[in-house]
Order: structure tokens, then C-alpha cells, then sequence
């Protein structure tokens, strides 16, 4: 069956854009993960329609994964195919008035600098979240007072059925680290937002301090997935970790970051035992001692 699969895979793209067996620890912030079974890079929107049908009808599995910063792979890999969507789908029209449309593979961080080098102002806050277009519109990412909901104007996404849709900003649904492509599992394709013009050197200024600030506060030396948990209403996840003297406590090669602790780490060759097991126990402290429920940003790919 694999083979056969592997054939028919081999129809819609060239053979250098088809890996097997592939570690996912290669593709993810965290450096976990075992080999996912099939993993391809499509370049445009036929192929990515086509390997999706394909999937449909032989009935394998299926993940979208973009620059793998808020994701944790099984030490079993995935039975399923993924389909990275980075460089090989990441192009970005910018018009003189702000309107930005860019394909869902983009960096943050290089959507940021090409905005910024154009002049408009009001993509900053991304620009140093370690993440792609699709992977920030699908959970709403935001940072240092700034979220998707405020500049995007619409999205095109491919549904579970092969359909291509547009979506105004309204129909996206985007509230706090969710949106209507996590509750319906569509595949984020394009998204569109509009700016406002500024001098450029302002622009870049601002990014900078962002930047600096990211990296006097967050562990960004350390392999991590990002914030690990949702901000919980009324309390902030770091805080509430670091009260319950969890500052560097450590599960096999996870640990929690002792200079923000709202960041799990990655910090000896730590397994996706390892860090899940931390997780499940960070949360399990902090709702004894405070009686606060802490909801993980981080998505599980593959069995646990």
C-alpha cells in the first residue's frame, strides 16, 4: 500500500519534493519528534488540492505544518502524511495604499521586514514570533499588544472538501489564540490585510525594540515552542508557574525556562515523553496551588 501510495504521490509532484521516513525533530522549534511517514512540499495550490484528494481516497492521515513553532511530535513520528508549506509557498504583493496579500508559507519574521521596507506600519508586533502566515492566522498569534484580528481583511482557505473559499475577516471568526480554520480544519492558502503608510527607518526602529525586549525576557537561545500556555483570564501563565516554584524544574530533558517560565524548553535532548509529561505536571501544580486551570498553545501531532 505504501508503494502504491508513494506512485500516486509521485503523479502530482516531482520525486525531490517527496521525502519517507522523515524526522520531524528536522521540522519543529522543539527539535522532537520521530519520522513521519510521508512528507512533501507542494508549491502551488493544485498540488496542495491534489495531494489532499489524494489522501482522502486512500484514507491517510494528513497534518499542514508550517515552520512547526507551536507543535509536538509524538517520539513515534506520524502515520500520515505532512505537507510543509514554507519557502516553497510564500509569495507577498504589497500595494502603494497597504493592502498586503501573501501566501500562508511565509516567515513572520520576513513578511515583517518586507512591510516595513515598503513604509507601513502595524505588522511589528509579528515580526519576531518564530512562525509562518498560516500557522499565525489559524490561531490569531499576537504579542506585545498586537494580534492578526487587527490588521488581516480577509483570508482564501482550502476546506475539507477540496473547496477553495474567501473569507472576510467577520467569517474568520478570530478571538483569542482561535479562529474558524483551527474549529473547521481549514488549510489557510492566502490572507490579506491592510496598513497604514509610515517612514520606513519609524518602522524598523520599533521591530528593534520588540526584538530587544524578546530577547532580554524570553529563552530564545533555548529550542522551545513558543509560550506554552494560553494567558489565563486574569493571571499571566508565567507568574502563576514561577509562584508555584516551578523556576527550572525539570522532567527528563525538559525543562521549565528559568528566565521566563512561561516557556517550556527543549534543554538535553528531551523526548515528546519528556515534554508533554512536564506540561501535564506544570499544570497539575499550578491548579493545586492556585486553582487555575492551565490550557496548553502547544498541539499534539502522532500518538502520545
Amino acid at each position: 500500500m505504501e508503494d502504491q501510495f508513494y506512485q500516486k504521490l509521485y503523479q502530482i509532484l516531482p520525486e525531490g519534493r517527496i521525502k519517507l521516513k522523515e524526522p520531524m525533530e528536522n521540522h519543529t522549534t522543539l527539535r522532537i519528534g520521530g519520522p513521519a511517514d510521508y512528507f512533501v512540499t507542494p508549491t502551488g495550490i493544485n498540488e496542495i488540492k491534489e495531494i489532499i484528494s489524494l489522501c482522502k481516497k486512500d484514507s491517510i492521515p494528513y497534518y499542514v505544518l508550517g515552520n512547526g513553532s507551536n507543535l509536538l511530535v509524538s517520539d513515534q513520528g506520524y502515520r500520515g502524511l505532512i505537507i510543509h508549506l514554507e519557502e516553497n509557498f510564500s509569495e507577498v504583493s504589497i500595494t502603494p495604499d497597504g493592502i498586503v496579500t501573501a501566501q500562508a508559507g511565509i516567515l513572520l519574521s520576513k513578511l515583517a521586514n518586507l512591510i516595513a521596507k515598503q513604509g507601513f506600519t502595524g505588522f511589528e508586533f509579528a515580526a519576531g514570533i518564530p512562525g509562518t502566515l498560516g500557522g499565525a492566522v489559524t490561531m490569531n498569534a499576537g504579542a506585545y499588544g498586537g494580534e492578526m484580528k487587527q490588521c488581516l481583511t480577509g483570508a482564501k482557505v482550502l476546506d475539507t472538501n477540496g473547496n477553495i473559499l474567501s473569507l472576510e475577516k467577520e467569517e474568520l471568526e478570530l478571538g483569542y489564540r482561535t479562529s474558524i480554520l483551527q474549529r473547521k480544519d481549514y488549510i489557510l492558502l492566502e490572507a490579506s490585510m491592510k496598513l497604514s503608510k509610515d517612514n520606513s527607518d519609524d518602522v524598523f526602529a520599533r521591530m528593534q525594540e520588540l526584538n530587544r525586549q524578546r530577547r532580554e525576557k524570553q529563552p530564545l537561545d533555548q529550542c522551545s515552542a513558543g509560550s506554552t500556555f494560553k494567558r489565563p483570564e486574569g493571571y499571566f501563565a508565567g507568574k502563576l508557574i514561577s509562584d508555584a516554584g516551578l523556576r527550572g524544574y525539570q522532567i527528563g530533558g525538559a525543562a521549565v525556562s528559568e528566565k521566563h517560565c512561561g516557556f517550556l524548553i527543549n534543554k538535553d535532548n528531551a523526548s515528546a515523553k519528556d515534554f508533554l509529561s512536564l506540561i501535564q505536571e506544570v499544570v497539575r501544580i499550578v491548579e493545586e496551588k492556585f486553582g487555575v486551570t492551565l490550557e496548553p498553545e502547544v498541539r499534539l501531532l502522532g500518538d502520545f
